[in-house]
């Protein structure tokens, strides 16, 4: 993973550890790698891999157990709210994007449309 400067690297990671929870390559329930695997995983310091699991914990993304490790959130309407938000991000950068370029609505929608039907006959969808 290459980290950019606009954002603290244990941000960045805690947003890539929400996708792949999000999409499913890692379980419901299932063990988080070690805070050392992770710094190793990322090439990040320690300290900093044992700060993402405080946040995701905070976020209630992921639990410890004494002992036997970090966990995966079960709570799939968790990751489904945040699977909202994460889009929501998305779509307003987006949308800033589209503001920005003078295009209004319409020309969005169309846009999206358009571009959706390409993707399906490249076989992207």
């Amino acid at each position: 993973m290459e980290f950019n400067n606009n954002m603290p690297i244990y941000m960045q990671v805690i947003h890539e550890l929400k996708k792949e929870l999000i999409r499913g390559n890692l379980a419901l329930g299932s063990k988080m790698p070690s805070a050392r695997d992770l710094a190793i995983q990322y090439q990040i310091n320690p300290n900093t891999a044992n700060r993402i699991y405080r946040e995701m914990e905070l976020q209630e993304l992921c639990y410890t157990k004494r002992g036997l490790g970090t966990f995966a959130t079960e709570d799939e309407q968790r990751l489904m709210r945040v699977r909202e938000e994460m889009a929501k991000e998305y779509m307003s950068a987006f949308l800033i994007g589209m503001r920005d370029l003078g295009l209004q609505e319409e020309d969005v929608i169309s846009l999206i449309k358009k571009e959706f039907d390409n993707t399906k006959e490249q076989g992207l969808s």
